[in-house]
């Protein structure tokens, strides 16, 4: 029996992420995924959504089919 694992190389959030302390957030998301680190990944709220910024993922965690990614938001497209 195999892993399941999703590769992906936008960030969507759906309005989960969480604050952490300044431009620092966390996501988290069902099953295994993989995203670029430390390489500008486009963000946005859903797939078809508007470009939110970019961020740098710094970390990324696999814990019980679940995925949480730690990342830094380096420009932001809007204020809201």
């Amino acid at each position: 029996m195999g892993m399941g694992l999703e590769l992906n190389t936008m960030l969507i959030t759906k309005g989960k992420e969480v604050r952490m302390k300044d431009n620092l957030f966390q996501l988290q998301k069902q099953g295994y995924r993989l995203y670029p680190m430390h390489t500008p990944i486009e963000v946005r709220t859903t797939k078809g959504s508007h470009s939110r910024g970019f961020a740098l993922i710094e970390k990324v965690q696999w814990h019980e089919e679940e995925t949480t990614i730690f990342y830094k938001l380096i420009s932001l497209n809007s204020i809201n």
